[in-house]
């Protein structure tokens, strides 16, 4: 439940703070005052595309947060899902945006994404805004609903990893049955090509391994000269190096330990030094030993050098990624050369999934089906509760070929009116009936729904009167099982509220403010008898809205 909303330089709302309560919260005020930005701070916050525009004007920076309380156990776990701790009943998200086009997000006071934020906020708020409405327009939201009332999640992901294989092995397919003259061309290609990589025999880590070698053979003066003083001043010029002075103070310090025992460890210390110095002295002669310009081998190394650059300016890869490179193109090719066996096989395993794939869409079609006439059912209901008494709302299906969605083409076709044939909602419903028929499919959908906020962005759109109270009783109703926020110009709406706010534009020296106030009982008395009668707020508007309150 959304507990306190913070808005700071979101468009003319410089700072405010919003505490918001379980049941139904109403916002009201004049058309422009704000009302909409507290939607769009909220939008923010779920992640939502959000212009730099929505930006105070003069400020250079913009920010929202929000705490969540009794978060219920699918938000933990789509917390734990993006790997945040889940252990809280109490939530915190915040999105800073800048003039930059720069966002800061968090969730928990941890660093976050847009997308983490968009994920999460699916299972904290759900919003109903005005143009929702016309989305029922769309056939593929019909079939969202459906899926989402029946409780098809699930079984429509099995589908559309299944759905995914078949596709991928259709194209497979596909490829193989490919003109037979660019399969030869192909194969011509990939035998010159795999030959060529499997002769330069390429190693992971030659390059490095080659540069080593090459700055040791360019740099060989430098390296004999270094190794020559190392092991003059440890062996010096007739026997004075390092090794005989370490050796003459390992002996003093054994002598002055037969003495006093306390000298014992430092002995042996210097006895350790002595003995690790000449195993140096003896490898540092190995290695000059061994010291060899040899520039025909520098001459291989560079010629080699030069291979490894063709090859990888050529296939646009690093020299490590050359092997493999070089075993794709040779598996590549054996499947070319295996032409028929492999295209049987592939017939085999692309008819295998589809079966498969038609078999769960066939499941999912049932189920939809089955969900369809309840889900049809219950929304009606709730229609003809919403003043429209003769309604009637039938779901049809047509059958399509296998897609990411199924087989099912869905439509809610809609009568208002005795005697009229059901027909797509496009064609027939009104501002009004849209509103009516999206709150009562959002009221049915909330009884399978764990989101705990559900917001309303002037649901009322298009009706007025009893239908307007019908709204707010619906409203109320939903708001019981947890909590509605709603914007509306309807005062049968507001009055039914159990807590109203009230979203006021003011002008102080030139700069435009928007606040927000939660109203006490006489506040909303003024504003309902404001929305009933609009500029001049008589006695008979003030007595009708404290009749409202009262009722």
């Amino acid at each position: 439940m959304l507990k306190t909303l913070y808005i700071e330089n979101i468009a003319v709302i410089e700072k405010t703070t919003i505490d918001f309560s379980r049941g139904l919260n109403v916002l009201t005020g004049e058309t422009g005052a704000g009302k909409s930005i507290i939607i769009d701070a909220i939008n923010a916050i779920m992640g939502q595309r959000t212009s730099k525009d929505i930006i105070r004007t003069g400020e250079s920076n913009a920010f929202v947060s929000a705490v969540f309380e009794d978060v219920n156990p699918s938000v933990k776990a789509a917390l734990e899902e993006l790997g945040f701790d889940s252990d809280d009943d109490e939530l915190i998200i915040q999105r800073a945006l800048s003039q930059s086009g720069k966002n800061t997000c968090k969730i928990g006071g941890r660093p976050a994404t847009v997308a983490m934020l968009r994920e999460l906020s699916r299972h904290l708020i759900n919003i109903h805004g005005q143009h929702e409405s016309y989305e029922l327009f769309s056939t593929d939201t019909h079939l969202g609903y459906i899926d989402s009332y029946g409780g098809c999640g699930e079984l429509l992901d099995e589908y559309r990893e299944s759905y995914k294989q078949f596709k991928i092995l259709q194209k497979k397919l596909n490829e193989a049955n490919s003109d037979e003259s660019e399969r030869l061309r192909e194969i011509d290609l990939l035998q010159f090509q795999s030959q060529e990589l499997f002769e330069a025999d390429v190693q992971i880590g030659e390059e490095e391994r080659l540069e080593a070698e090459r700055t040791s053979l360019m740099n060989f003066e430098k390296i004999s000269s270094l190794l020559n003083k190392a092991r003059l001043m440890l062996d010096g010029e007739d026997s004075d190096g390092g090794i005989e002075s370490v050796d003459i103070a390992a002996s003093a310090m054994q002598s002055a330990a037969r003495y006093d025992s306390g000298y014992e460890e430092l002995s042996n210390s210097l006895t350790d030094i002595y003995y690790n110095l000449r195993d140096c002295a003896e490898s540092i002669s190995d290695a000059i030993d061994n010291l060899d310009s040899d520039p025909e081998r520098l001459e291989e190394i560079e010629e080699r050098f030069d291979l490894l650059n063709r090859l990888t300016r050529k296939y646009n890869c690093t020299s490590d990624e050359l092997p493999a490179l070089a075993e794709q193109m040779q598996t590549r090719l054996e499947e070319l050369l295996n032409y028929d066996k492999n295209r049987d096989e592939l017939i085999a395993a692309c008819e295998a999934a589809k079966a498969n794939a038609s078999a769960l869409a066939q499941k999912l079609s049932e189920k939809r089906k089955e969900a369809a006439l309840t889900f049809a059912g219950k929304v009606r209901e709730e229609m003809r509760f919403l003043n429209m008494p003769n309604v009637e709302l039938v779901p049809q299906f047509q059958e399509t070929e296998l897609s990411p969605d199924g087989v099912d083409k869905v439509e809610l076709l809609i009568s208002a009116n005795p005697g009229e044939t059901p027909r797509p909602v496009a064609k027939i419903a009104s501002g009004g009936e849209l509103s009516r028929m999206m709150l009562a499919i959002k009221t049915v959908l909330s009884e399978s729904d764990d989101v705990d906020t559900l917001i309303f962005d002037e649901v009322d759109t298009g009706i007025s009167g009893s239908a307007a109270e019908k709204v707010g009783l619906k409203l109320k109703e939903v708001s019981r099982a947890g909590q509605v926020l709603c914007v509306t110009h309807q005062a049968q709406i507001a009055a039914l509220a159990d807590f109203h706010y009230l979203i006021d534009k003011r002008v102080e020296q030139g700069r435009t403010f928007t606040v927000v106030t939660e109203l006490d009982h006489d506040a909303r008395v003024n504003e309902l008898a404001r929305i009933i009668g609009g500029v001049n707020i008589t006695q008979a508007a003030i007595s009708h809205a404290e009749e409202m309150l009262n009722s």
